[in-house]
């Protein structure tokens, strides 16, 4: 069993944290960075979470003590915060934080981002291995931040990964483009479709969050996030050297936006010569979209947001994968309930 920091200087938090944990990893629970300090000359955790609501000044000596001393530099911690993320964007980076979370935030949430970096071994004693699961780490970061620039879209990226996770293997055991699928590095395949939205980072925020309908000229502003996404990709692997888990990235990227009878964009692809990556991101991309509230209109019901998917088979959307996705419509539905709801 895994240990796990949570410093926080709030008792009920503490408590709520620690209920939602202690199941799954021994939780220490820490009420000031002094103890924990204390704590971490005897004691090297697989993660920290802190969540110190202190002056900023303190907070960076906090941070810039962590990643100084040799004892406990090691130590991965995410940072949960009710601030926006560009206030800790810098934090993110300079600091050495493997993500953050935005409060208040679901059990089932919280979980999965433990259990991405948990299951990290940062202990590897291959320099060139850790270096990469460090890159890996901060590229969900990015992720993470051009979601947070949408208001309206908190919690979106865990909700795709787990849509992507149960379609793709339901079309791989009804060997649906199976052939194409058995070629995939599955967990990299679901883990990468974080970074469908990347090029979010490009658009303006009055735009992302604009709380009317755009206007035509903003819709075709909007629609260079799939190509923004493809620029900041290429960058990183450039950076990087990372091919394997960034391709798919870059394919969920460039073509969810692409429809089946070719009205879709960027580049007006039709059926099959749109990437099968894009096809299946086209679908639970618009589903979560879907029966998501907006500033604009409510959210669709379940039944509602399925009839147009539906409708749209054949249209915006793969037959097949759409057929598939219907078959499967119940554990999609539990997974959003279960993100969605038992915030914490």
């Amino acid at each position: 069993m895994k240990t796990i920091f949570v410093v926080n200087n709030s008792d009920i938090s503490l408590l709520l944290a620690k209920e939602a944990l202690e199941n799954r990893q021994r939780v220490l629970t820490l009420s000031s960075s002094e103890k924990m300090f204390k704590l971490l000359e005897k004691i090297t955790p697989e993660l920290i979470l802190l969540d110190i609501e202190v002056p900023e000044t303190d907070r960076f000596e906090t941070l810039q003590k962590l990643k100084l001393n040799p004892l406990y530099s090691n130590s991965p911690f995410i940072f949960l915060s009710n601030q926006r993320v560009g206030d800790i964007e810098t934090l993110s980076f300079e600091f050495g934080v493997v993500d953050f979370i935005s409060k208040p935030f679901s059990t089932p949430i919280l979980l999965n981002r433990i259990k991405t970096q948990t299951d990290i071994d940062w202990l590897i004693r291959d320099p060139s291995e850790r270096i990469k699961c460090l890159q890996n780490s901060i590229m969900i970061v990015y992720a993470n931040m051009a979601e947070a620039r949408a208001k309206d879209t908190e919690g979106h990226n865990n909700r795709i990964e787990a849509y992507i996770k149960i379609l793709i293997e339901a079309m791989k055991n009804r060997g649906i483009y199976a052939d194409e699928i058995r070629k995939w590095d599955i967990n990299k395949a679901v883990f990468s479709s974080r970074l469908h939205d990347m090029g979010k980072l490009s658009i303006l925020d009055t735009i992302l969050n604009k709380p009317d309908k755009l206007s035509e000229n903003e819709y075709e502003k909007i629609k260079i996030h799939t190509t923004e996404g493809v620029k900041i990709i290429d960058k990183m692997i450039k950076s990087t050297g990372e091919e394997e888990f960034l391709s798919n990235a870059r394919l969920y990227a460039e073509y969810h936006h692409e429809r089946w009878d070719g009205k879709g964009y960027p580049y007006g692809l039709k059926g099959t010569d749109i990437p099968l990556h894009g096809r299946i991101m086209a679908i639970v991309d618009a589903y979560d979209a879907l029966v998501s509230k907006r500033p604009y209109r409510e959210a669709y019901s379940d039944e509602e947001a399925l009839d147009i998917i539906s409708k749209d088979s054949g249209k915006q959307f793969d037959p097949k994968i759409v057929e598939v996705f219907l078959e499967v419509k119940d554990k999609i539905k539990e997974e959003r309930f279960l993100l969605c709801n038992f915030t914490i």
